[in-house]
């Protein structure tokens, strides 16, 4: 069964477009939670096939919602809007909508379009590929594109810093030994220079602190290191 996100403020619309797709087999989730979308795709079970998306929403526009979905997932997004505009479906696509389709509109084209992107998402010809993503408090590390993105900002990373990274991520506020870590990043460390950590450690503290990130990597003395939140200036 395909699962469908609704992201429309509408009642009325999101209720008749929810109650027509689940007639036909469909299962319809209306998202409200603006704040969270991003998050949300990244939980478990929770990931759609497919999002219908309005652009007039109460908090977020639908372009601003559009990236940041794209910053996480090549789900098909579908844009639903009473925005007739050339201009306006151009920007939908070019923030990373795939489709396009006008309020009013009649329930069997919605369906027709909603069938025809999946096809072409998961049907026998279509290429997936799965993303490799580790969230933390808004900190998203992209582990295929090499990249790190906190907001609406975004910053490469070289391999070994993302490996760096990573591992930390996934012991946040832990201490790691540089033993440990020199053996993760390098095969042979015998003919690592220590200092070379260090020089890497230097460049990502840097890297998060552009990005406006609210973590840092500290130093533990004589042990290794950890990733932890800065402290609020008070």
């Amino acid at each position: 069964m395909y699962r469908i996100w609704i992201i429309e403020d509408d009642d009325k619309i999101a209720g008749i477009v929810k109650e027509h797709l689940e007639k036909y087999g469909y299962e319809a989730r209306r998202m409200q939670d603006y704040d969270h979308i991003k998050s949300r795709l990244l939980s478990s079970g929770e990931q759609p096939h497919l999002i219908l998306l309005d652009i007039n929403l109460p908090k977020y526009d639908g372009f601003y919602l559009c990236r940041q979905i794209r910053g996480v997932t090549n789900v098909p997004i579908l844009f639903l809007s009473a925005r007739a505009g050339e201009m306006d479906q151009v920007m939908a696509i070019e923030h990373g909508g795939d489709d396009y389709i006008t309020k009013p509109f009649h329930l069997e084209i919605l369906l027709a379009k909603i069938r025809s992107l999946l096809r072409r998402a998961y049907g026998e010809y279509a290429v997936t590929s799965s993303e490799d993503i580790i969230e933390l408090d808004g900190l998203f590390l992209d582990r295929t594109r090499l990249t790190l993105a906190f907001q609406e900002s975004k910053t490469e990373l070289t391999p070994k810093e993302l490996l760096l990274l990573d591992i930390l991520m996934r012991k946040p506020g832990q201490a790691v030994p540089r033993e440990k870590l020199l053996e993760e990043l390098w095969d042979d460390v015998h003919f690592v220079d220590d200092n070379t950590l260090t020089v890497n450690v230097t460049r990502l503290r840097k890297k998060l602190e552009q990005l406006g990130s609210p973590h840092t990597i500290e130093t533990v003395r004589g042990y290794g290191y950890k990733l932890a939140k800065r402290e609020a200036p008070r």
